[in-house]
């Protein structure tokens, strides 16, 4: 970081200070303590969430993340970046000269995130959805709260090996998301290192980025249909991308029930597939927990205060982890609304 962006993050960290310094003071000498002083702090606060690009499960972690704030007073800020990076930036950019306590940030590309941290002169940033590489998280300053993607892809599919338990070679078409993302790269692995653990003959008959996109899944299904191969599941990195396989399965006359398909989230959409039988098995992941945690998490740093005592907080005190959960057939209804 440069010399401007050191003397931000001062300014900021001694505002921060002083911010729970004047509630702790405020509390004391009506109470003689200080036990509330971070929900006073709280309510003077202003933050910022940047989402890479809106999607269902991005506004439902948004909605939440609003709805947390407003209940502990916090005002914030929901800006959708487009999946443009100089949007992003400009967004962090503007709300540090606005004087804003705390940013939420789905990045784009976690390459960038030396440049967003820059970009917020010394606010905290809570990372959400998307996690950078753990030499640019730090205690007390830059933290994810999310789920560990990696047991996503584990649960896939270690589901599919319970399914198709009596064949000895299991062909798998995978459908990815973008590149860059975290739960791409987390997701894919849980799935490749469960099935190199299992002792099966795994063949990737196909394998592609279809980066969230249904109707992407869809055409990425159509084509792998020209090739004549035959898969026994179609793991996706998403809900979305499952549910175009659904579509794709539809249109050219198979029945989805015949062959497995796999998402993760848990949408309402997905949700539905399930209960219809058109999907296999999902992965719930909170956009409402993330989104809650989200705010926890920066109203804490703001304020100065420890995380410490955040549920799911790692030892290291980067991560906050809202956990997965399996969801198939037999209790998809306790995730239906």
């Amino acid at each position: 970081m440069n010399e401007n962006g050191n003397q931000n993050r001062d300014r900021n960290h001694k505002k921060r200070l002083s911010v729970a310094l004047a509630a702790c003071l405020g509390a004391a000498a009506i109470s003689g303590g200080c036990g509330d002083a971070s929900e006073d702090a709280q309510k003077d606060m202003k933050m910022l969430i940047t989402i890479s690009e809106m999607d269902t499960f991005r506004q439902t972690l948004a909605d939440a993340a609003q709805q947390a704030a407003q209940q502990q007073g916090i005002s914030l800020e929901v800006m959708d970046a487009q999946g443009v990076v100089e949007n992003q930036v400009d967004q962090i950019q503007k709300a540090a000269k606005e004087g804003y306590d705390a940013v939420l940030c789905g990045a784009i590309d976690v390459d960038t995130a030396v440049e967003l941290k820059a970009s917020a002169g010394g606010m905290p940033i809570v990372f959400v959805n998307s996690c950078p590489n753990d030499k640019n998280l730090e205690k007390d300053a830059y933290m994810y709260v999310g789920s560990d993607d990696f047991t996503a892809g584990e649960f896939q599919a270690q589901y599919v090996l319970d399914k198709l338990a009596s064949k000895n070679e299991i062909n798998v078409m995978l459908l990815k998301g973008p590149t860059a993302h975290s739960a791409t790269i987390g997701r894919t692995k849980g799935v490749k290192k469960t099935f190199a653990a299992s002792g099966k003959q795994v063949n990737y008959v196909f394998e592609d980025n279809a980066d969230w996109s249904t109707d992407k899944a869809a055409e990425m299904f159509e084509i792998f249909l020209q090739t004549g191969k035959q898969a026994d599941c179609v793991i996706c990195n998403n809900d979305s991308m499952a549910l175009g396989v659904v579509q794709a399965c539809k249109k050219a006359g198979i029945d989805p029930a015949s062959i497995l398909i796999l998402g993760v989230d848990a949408t309402a959409d997905g949700c539905a597939a399930i209960e219809s039988g058109e999907m296999a098995f999902t992965v719930y992941q909170s956009g409402k927990g993330q989104g809650q945690a989200a705010v926890k998490a920066a109203a804490a740093l703001a304020a100065g205060a420890s995380i410490d005592e955040l549920e799911g907080v790692s030892e290291d005190g980067k991560y906050v982890w809202v956990p997965f959960e399996k969801v198939d057939g037999s209790n998809v209804g306790k995730y239906m609304q």
